[in-house]
């Protein structure tokens, strides 16, 4: 190198310099890559993405192949600038390698470089994947000496060998971050249906099911011509069937057959218990995830069943519908527009409710941030918050609502009225009690 001119050394040292941009940016833009991006485009018959989908899956390979000339590009550039300043021979021409260098190394090769393709990891990733095939294959000999050397020494220190590499699957948690993130390339309804279909795992059935008390059935020791009109004027299309209490449970009696034996007008009390003994119900234990009683429902081709404690009593009732709108969802957020049996809208910061709704269904549907750690029904939380069944007017204020008892009947709340209040009239008010 000392037989080389002063310009060949300048422009030598210029293309070291270039190599060692090159070389920390494309490392940088190979770890930023988005790797689902790129098998996408690799299996849509992208070349260059097929050759970086191949490269990312061996990082051992391309590292060691960038660090290989890294190393030598940087020596290179070092020892050049150093045979210039003696060459030179000026008092001042060693801070070439010791200030100079160094300085325009840091700016020019190492941070600028790695700004930019962070900024545009895909984009600089597909194109250096050609370049870094090559370095692979040329490079190969020292590459294996090299990580023969390292994977010794972390043997050293206990950490495994390369071929067991860390698990690079994503846990819920991260796969949520990753839907959460996903901007605009995802719709805002289509982001919502992929977050919920990743939070069935952690709801119950508890949390969604219709409570015991709100089960509509028949009766069969109700007065026939009660019975007749419940089967009527019935929304349903199928209907638990009961002697007594719902616990004692004859069947499942579907509207359709019923439909049939009134137009014929054979139906009396012992067919209808005939038509519901041919559909056994289907029961299920509380806790019971929502991604469990999906397969459950589609295993038994079931669409809803009954939810029982550990002593067999029924707790309530859990359908497929009821799982489907946690995943597609049932109400707008525009609060103006909400519509739900539970829910009558009185103003925009005012709504009367039906105290049997579960806290999460008004939370979703309303946006309000009611504890959902505990009791299920908003009837429940009020219960365990006042600690007594309280008379109607009795208030409680929960964060910035505060929640009016408007009903009571049967030893439960009924309805209440939950205004949300303002950020200044809730300023120094504490959660509490009250009499209206």
């Amino acid at each position: 190198m000392q037989e080389l001119t002063t310009p060949a050394l300048l422009w030598l040292l210029l293309l070291t310099l270039a190599v060692t941009a090159f070389s920390s940016g494309t490392e940088v833009a190979m770890l930023s890559a988005n790797r689902y991006r790129i098998r996408a485009r690799a299996a849509a018959g992208n070349r260059a993405a097929r050759v970086l989908d191949q490269l990312l899956s061996k990082p051992d390979d391309w590292l060691g192949a960038n660090l290989i000339v890294l190393t030598l590009s940087s020596a290179g550039a070092t020892t050049i600038a150093t045979i210039l300043a003696v060459r030179d021979g000026h008092e001042y021409a060693l801070l070439l390698p010791t200030l100079i260098v160094p300085t325009v190394m840091l700016i020019f090769c190492e941070l600028a470089p790695k700004i930019f393709a962070a900024v545009h990891a895909d984009g600089v990733a597909l194109a250096a994947a050609p370049i870094y095939r090559a370095l692979v294959f040329i490079s190969r000999p020292g590459v294996i000496l090299a990580n023969w050397a390292a994977y010794g020494l972390l043997r050293v220190f206990g950490v495994a060998s390369g071929d067991e590499r860390g698990d690079q699957t994503l846990s819920p948690e991260e796969l949520r971050m990753v839907v959460s993130e996903s901007g605009p390339m995802v719709p805002q309804r289509h982001r919502q249906m992929l977050l919920s279909i990743l939070d069935l795992e952690r709801i119950t059935v508890n949390d969604i099911m219709i409570p015991r008390q709100e089960i509509a059935g028949i009766d069969l020791e109700d007065d026939w011509e009660r019975i007749l009109e419940q089967l009527r004027q019935t929304p349903h299309t199928r209907l638990p069937v009961y002697e007594g209490d719902i616990d004692a449970l004859v069947g499942l009696l579907h509207m359709k057959r019923v439909a049939q034996e009134l137009a014929r007008g054979a139906l009396d009390r012992g067919k209808l218990r005939d038509l519901a003994e041919q559909r056994e119900p289907y029961f299920v234990p509380d806790g019971t995830s929502l991604t469990v009683q999906l397969a459950n429902f589609q295993r038994a081709r079931r669409r809803f069943a009954f939810v029982v404690d550990e002593y067999g009593d029924i707790q309530g009732l859990v359908t497929l519908e009821d799982i489907l709108e946690e995943i597609v969802g049932e109400f707008t957020n525009d609060p103006a527009t909400i519509s739900h049996k539970d829910i009558h809208r009185e103003s925009a910061d005012s709504h009367i409710v039906n105290a049997s709704a579960t806290i999460r269904v008004l939370n979703r549907a309303l946006g309000w941030q009611l504890p959902t750690d505990g009791p299920k029904t908003l009837n429940g939380l009020l219960l365990e918050r006042l600690e007594t069944i309280p008379e109607a007017g009795t208030t409680l204020r929960i964060g910035a609502l505060e929640l009016e008892v408007l009903q009571i009947a049967d030893n439960a709340i009924r309805t209440v009225r939950v205004r949300r209040r303002s950020e200044r009239s809730g300023e120094g008010a504490r959660d509490g009690v009250g009499e209206a």
